[in-house]
């Protein structure tokens, strides 16, 4: 009887004791760096994948361990179901423990892209088809049905998204950062029409994101901008024609070589501002926060007329006399 008691006793100390190393060990894994077959190593979790095939994922792509040992510690932990999607990226030194709450906690690697005041709808999206890491969910859409996913059917693209730098989840698509641009643009166009001044000759905010478009591509330095809208407004009121190059250029497309000839400003086209008279029919590119308030509300002056000097600047005159003086002295050198 007293050798049977020994040997369960034996037996429950050999099991605690192994339980304990296991234990250890355990413990020892999960505060030990995964070794790494690059640094860092990206992997990318689509929305709805299971705790599996996260764990294989990470081996794929380049984490030296047992997918079954990473498996069963997402499991072990009860924190497998709150591992978010999105793209990660961990270096060398980081241990199981540190993957699972970088999951957890949904830190996950940012790229960013940049749209340029000035861009056209265009270059936009060939930019967003070079970004780093970004689904090319537009590709295969045509600028309508963009818009159309957009919620504005039958709208023009052009002018419509805000230039500015909009980061993003490494594997995110392209549409959801259109999305974003397109809203941002609304939001700064509201606000921009509700500080419109009493007198402005715009009948409506798609009008100041015409004129705004227009200003931010003739506004050489940023001091004038106040002043070349003031000039687009007072012509708006006057029936004048705008006779802005930028639209001319605008209409004709691919056409344009960089050198804008006589012929392009007398042939007849709907964004030619010499011939037809008012705001063409859509705007020319993406204007700023600067362009948008100073379409709205420009700067107090009578100009009609404004010739660059050549630095950049601009000589803004009220009436065509000056104006050809202005255009002797800075563009003919008389």
């Amino acid at each position: 009887m007293k050798l049977i008691r020994a040997l369960l006793l034996l037996l429950v100390l050999v099991l605690v004791l192994a339980a304990a190393a296991a234990a250890g060990g355990a413990w020892w894994w999960l505060n030990r760096p995964l070794p790494l077959a690059a640094d860092p190593v990206e992997v990318s979790i689509e929305p709805g994948t299971p705790p599996r095939a996260i764990a294989d994922a990470w081996v794929q792509g380049g984490v030296q361990a047992s997918p079954l040992l990473l498996y069963e510690w997402f499991r072990w932990s009860g924190q497998a179901r709150k591992i978010r999607a999105g793209s990660y990226e961990i270096g060398r030194g980081t241990t199981p423990i540190a993957l699972l709450n970088k999951m957890v906690r949904g830190d996950v690697t940012l790229a960013a892209v940049r749209l340029i005041e000035g861009w056209t709808f265009k270059q936009v999206r060939a930019e967003l088809a070079k970004a780093e890491s970004l689904k090319p969910t537009t590709a295969a859409m045509s600028d309508a049905d963009i818009m159309a996913a957009l919620g504005e059917p039958n709208v023009a693209p052009e002018g419509r998204f805000y230039p500015d730098t909009y980061a993003y989840n490494k594997g995110s698509n392209d549409l959801a950062v259109l999305k974003r641009a397109h809203r941002a643009m609304k939001k700064r166009l509201e606000a921009a029409w509700a500080e419109r001044a009493a007198d402005t000759p715009l009948r409506s905010p798609d009008d100041a994101l015409k004129l705004a478009s227009i200003v931010e591509k003739e506004t050489g330095s940023p001091a004038d901008r106040g002043k070349v809208a003031a000039v687009f407004s007072n012509r708006l009121r006057v029936g004048m024609p705008l006779q802005t190059d930028p639209t001319v250029i605008y209409g004709l497309g691919d056409a344009f070589d960089g050198n804008l000839r006589k012929r392009d400003l007398t042939t007849d086209g709907p964004y030619n501002t010499y011939l037809r008279a008012g705001l063409p029919p859509t705007p020319i590119a993406m204007p700023g926060k600067a362009s948008l308030l100073a379409a709205v509300r420009p700067d107090p002056v009578k100009a009609l007329y404004f010739v660059s000097r050549g630095d950049g600047s601009s000589e803004f005159s009220d009436n065509l006399a000056a104006h050809n003086r202005a255009v002797d002295k800075y563009q003919r050198g008389r």
